[in-house]
């Protein structure tokens, strides 16, 4: 099962295995354009039934991290351009994953020295990398955001769409709406963090607002079907609290985006233990709300787990993470029960092709 096909209303894909979008902190920061070190990393790791990339910042104050490549302009969009190219021909489907830190952010990653926007002004306890003064990343603790007014929001919506219409301009088979792990979307969803008064915060139907409005406007320029939206249910990654009521909260926006035709939902738990537990009411919950494709991501290391979750029907597609990072081969290696090559941690975000493009296949 996990090596069939897999066809959806928008594309065909090879197997049913998707690779996780992964920051790796290979760009330059000042232009954010893909160079040939990112070409070359996802095109060794083509094989992989559909890929979708590390995030895309949708604008410069959408940035959170140094070196990110990023969607905002047509210098990044024909370098992804390239990123792409390299894919499809090597039978290869990706999807953009469109994103905006929000809080987790410094004044120091933005041009114009502009702090983080963030639902609330409660800043996250958490770090990211800033230039020090040698110009070598340094971590340091994230500003103090600043609340996003009703014409700041309206922005921030156009920043999607835009990046959207790039991506498809860029060659990319669709995109992914990141809603996960504590970044802006998931900022306004958590109601230890959203405290607003106004039409975005409160009610669920509220702390959803903007992201199913990004998910109407990317719509209008890629096609429903052709979207992906990433989820963590339970996740407390990045200064996030624990949801009070997960299985009323994402069932909930499941059916939003099911009335909507979206592609696909993409489910991460950030444990790597609720999505692999047959008993647990969450994945049956999202598969009564959405019938588009969904995809399930966190601590898939063996094709027999892969399978366990596509056999209960609890998922379509399996995205892994790190596992791809050091096994650009991955799907053959799953396919053979061949043993993996261990990550190294300490390049995960270092720069340069050493624990990038260099680790070997079979």
């Amino acid at each position: 099962m996990l090596f069939d096909t897999y066809s959806s209303a928008s594309l065909r894909l090879a197997n049913r295995i998707v690779m996780a979008p992964m920051t790796r902190c290979r760009a330059d920061h000042k232009d954010a354009v893909p160079n040939d070190l990112i070409v070359e990393y996802y095109l060794q790791r083509a094989s992989a039934g559909l890929i979708i990339s590390e995030g895309v910042p949708v604008s410069d104050r959408a940035r959170g991290y140094l070196n990110t490549p990023a969607l905002w302009n047509e210098a990044q969009a024909a370098g992804w351009k390239r990123v792409t190219e390299g894919v499809h021909g090597a039978g290869g489907r990706m999807f953009a994953q469109l994103w905006h830190c929000g809080r987790v952010a410094h004044a120091a990653l933005h041009a114009d020295g502009s702090g983080p926007a963030g639902a609330s002004i409660k800043p996250a306890a958490t770090q990211t990398m800033i230039p020090g003064a040698d110009g070598r990343p340094m971590p340091e603790a994230c500003s103090q955001p600043q609340a996003l007014s009703i014409q700041e929001i309206r922005g921030v919506v156009a920043e999607f769409a835009h990046a959207a219409r790039l991506a498809m301009q860029a060659g990319f088979d669709g995109v992914e709406i990141h809603g996960a792990n504590g970044y802006l979307l998931d900022q306004f969803r958590c109601p230890a963090v959203n405290n607003r008064n106004d039409a975005y915060g409160g009610s669920l139907a509220n702390r959803y607002r903007l992201l199913l409005e990004v998910v109407d406007a990317v719509a209008a320029e890629v096609g429903a079907e052709r979207i992906a939206v990433r989820q963590s249910p339970y996740g407390l990654g990045n200064d996030m609290v624990a949801d009070p009521e997960p299985l009323i909260t994402y069932p909930w926006l499941a059916r939003e985006l099911n009335q909507r035709g979206i592609g696909f939902l993409h489910i991460y738990c950030q444990t790597a233990d609720w999505i692999h537990d047959a008993s647990h009411s969450m994945m049956p919950a999202l598969r009564d709300a959405f019938h588009g494709g969904i995809i399930a991501c966190g601590g898939f290391k063996t094709a027999a787990a892969c399978e366990a979750i596509l056999a209960r029907g609890h998922a379509d597609l399996i995205a892994i993470g790190k596992p791809f990072i050091s096994n650009p081969d991955l799907v053959e290696r799953l396919r053979r029960d061949a043993p993996l090559t261990k990550w190294d941690t300490n390049s995960f975000y270092a720069g340069g092709a050493k624990g990038y493009v260099d680790y070997p296949t079979l």
